[in-house]
């Protein structure tokens, strides 16, 4: 009886296995990086992210100028300062530029993540019609083509009849300008010197008479 089972089971692989190298493969191709730079959604993302970058970059300068401004301050004044006020004014520079190199790459992380969920309801669109151009024009596969954000492109190699960037495009209603345009460049926000502590004054320059 456990040898019928494993027949049957053996006979059925067999088949299964012959019917699907019998099915017809047809596999298609396409570039995200150049069918995005072409939707109407990326115009809007990129002036968004500009937009984000730019407070993120306003909030960091002016936290750059609190820093200059009391380490010039500082400077000015060590001389006739108490340990004790000395002590009190460089610790509150050590904690300036902490803050600054904290936000410095909160910053950064923030703008990553602002540019995934900017980028997500046109990626889910773009997906929609790939699937639906695949269905429509019999593709079993889809590879992507595209080596950007310092990746390896899953297709090396393909057909030109096999390139499906037009007809998603066309499939969402934008109508191809020419292959190979350049994506929206990357908006980061501006990074400014680490800011340096300022020179102490030796203690006995620092005590009063």
């Amino acid at each position: 009886m456990n040898k019928r089972k494993l027949f049957a089971a053996v006979a059925f692989f067999f088949v299964s296995a012959v019917s699907f190298a019998q099915a017809p493969v047809k596999i298609g191709y396409t570039n995200v990086d150049y069918v995005l730079s072409q939707m109407p959604e990326s115009k809007q993302i990129e002036a968004d992210l500009k937009a984000y970058s730019a407070q993120l970059e306003n909030q960091l300068k002016s936290k750059y100028q609190e820093f200059e401004t009391k380490g010039q301050a500082y400077q000015k004044g060590a001389a006739t300062m108490t340990d004790v006020v000395k002590a009190d004014k460089e610790k509150e520079l050590m904690n300036l530029r902490t803050s600054i190199e904290e936000f410095q790459k909160n910053a950064d992380q923030s703008l990553q993540k602002k540019q995934q969920s900017l980028m997500e309801p046109a990626l889910d669109k773009l997906q929609k019609a790939i699937d639906d151009v695949a269905k429509e024009n019999g593709y079993t596969y889809v590879f992507n083509s595209d080596a950007g954000y310092g990746t390896t492109p899953v297709l090396l190699h393909g057909p030109e009849d096999g390139n499906i960037s037009d007809l998603v495009l066309k499939k969402m209603g934008v109508t191809p300008v020419k292959p190979g345009a350049a994506p929206a460049a990357e908006v980061k926000p501006a990074t400014p010197a680490t800011p340096a502590t300022p020179a102490t004054k030796s203690k006995s320059k620092a005590k009063k008479k």
